[in-house]
């Protein structure tokens, strides 16, 4: 259903599309009127600069002893020099084509995004009454201590629910313990700790169709910042024990295990692997990474999803929902977790030339990303190294990815922050058609504009 745009609004986004295409084009002709010349071989020493900084990082995960200091060094060293000569030959013209370019985008995102489209999106969920026997879980040490920081289990406890301590000292099977609470007459189960917590007990929740409280508690906490809550405050998410809303979102499963954010295969998940990674993440990456990208250790995997197949990718990522990929300041979220796709995240990278493409070639032929209902990840192994969550597991092969639509029934908070949303992106062909016309309304469908149509002439009857 189109919008109707008002004559003021329509008029103030057709001359911010004028404004971003000033913008932009002065951002390039501003150095360039300044460096002649010059100028255009900056730009091009610019980009051989980055190529080269890439196909360093590319030596130094791959090499060893003092090759791989030289490469190190090179790729510090090249981009550092190359920003210092543009700043030194370029001096105010680099900071104005900077700013200009920043105006660009900011005003041709504006252009574009029109009125009433919202800046946060929050999930609409239906209005719960307040359970009868919550238990809640709780991890103390997840998080720095954010139990005990933030009085999770005093407030729990003043608010009606029953809080079972996780203990520091001893492993426990929350799995369990979420089923023995359910079997004891528990109506919601809740969890304060990290994401590969939250998924264990979700399951549990899904299993018995009963409503799961997330209390953004962990480190990251990536599955309560794209459900919209407060992870800065995680005691503000018990006021879904008295002020909730119901929410359906989808649950992943990995082989049998579950996960609400996602599962990894390849590099990543045999480095976590790895005794010391907790201790030295960096020492431990640099250890195993040149073994790793040369194929000389771990599995050779092969993955299908949706009629296609991936040939010895060095790292998959499959999320429950697609993660932002087109928005760098929105890498990590997803827009929704109730669409019932999984997201398909491959890197296969095998010299230094396709790492150099991975950043200047705008579809590197080594990224590849799909969406699918299901996805198999197999490999010339019968068990391979897999981090679901953030938790290190092993698995045997081939694994059995899915998504489970609506499984899980999350109570959050009615007030909560909501998910940030990603701006439009920039389409100079649409940015263009705006700025040229000269109608009196636009008309606004689902994110594309569309320039008003000439109304039609009546002839009147002879």
């Amino acid at each position: 259903m189109g919008l109707d745009l008002s004559e003021r609004a329509y008029r103030g986004q057709r001359w911010a599309a004028r404004a971003s295409l000033a913008a932009a084009g002065l951002a390039v002709l501003v150095p360039l009127a300044y460096g002649g010349v010059g100028g255009v071989l900056l730009l091009v020493a610019g980009v051989v600069g980055l190529g080269i900084g890439m196909v360093a990082v590319w030596w130094t995960l791959t090499l060893r002893g003092p090759l791989r200091w030289v490469a190190g060094m090179v790729a510090l060293s090249v981009p550092a020099a190359v920003i210092a000569l543009f700043a030194a030959t370029l001096f105010w013209a680099l900071l104005a084509s900077v700013a200009l370019w920043t105006v660009a985008v900011w005003s041709g995102r504006y252009a574009l995004r029109g009125t009433g489209s919202p800046r946060v999106r929050v999930m609409r969920g239906r209005k719960a009454a307040p359970p009868r026997r919550a238990v809640l879980i709780m991890n103390p040490r997840s998080g720095g201590g954010k139990v005990d920081r933030f009085g999770l289990k005093e407030k729990a406890e003043r608010l009606g629910a029953e809080v079972v301590l996780l203990d520091p000292d001893e492993h426990q099977d929350v799995t369990a313990l979420a089923r023995k609470a359910v079997s004891d007459g528990a109506d919601l189960l809740g969890v304060a700790g990290g994401d590969g917590t939250q998924a264990l007990v979700a399951a549990v929740a899904a299993a018995y169709d009963i409503p799961f409280l997330v209390i953004s508690a962990g480190t990251r906490n990536h599955f309560a910042m794209d459900l919209g809550l407060d992870r800065e405050d995680p005691a503000a998410c018990l006021d879904a024990l008295v002020d909730g809303v119901e929410l359906r979102v989808d649950l992943g499963f990995a082989s049998g295990r579950p996960f609400v954010n996602n599962a990894s295969f390849g590099a990543y998940a045999a480095i976590v692997q790895s005794p010391g990674y907790r201790d030295d993440k960096i020492g431990t990456s640099l250890e195993l990474l040149p073994d790793l990208l040369t194929r000389q250790q771990g599995p050779l995997l092969t993955v299908r999803a949706a009629g296609t197949t991936l040939e010895a990718p060095h790292a998959v990522l499959v999320s429950n929902n697609p993660y932002r990929t087109d928005d760098p300041f929105g890498l990590g979220r997803r827009d929704r977790l109730d669409a019932a796709v999984l997201g398909v995240l491959g890197i296969r990278v095998d010299s230094a030339a396709e790492a150099a493409a991975l950043l200047l070639d705008p579809a590197p032929p080594g990224l590849s990303i799909l969406t699918a209902t299901e996805v198999i990840v197999d490999a010339d192994l019968e068990e391979i190294e897999a981090g679901i969550d953030g938790e290190a597991l092993v698995l045997p092969t081939p694994v059995h990815i899915r998504i489970t639509s609506g499984a899980l029934r999350v109570r959050v908070p009615r007030k909560r922050p909501g998910v940030p949303q990603r701006g439009p992106r920039l389409d100079w062909r649409r940015l263009r058609k705006l700025a040229a016309t000269v109608g009196r309304t636009a008309v606004h469908r689902q994110g594309h504009w569309e320039p008003p149509r000439e109304a039609p002439r009546l002839t009147p009857p002879l």
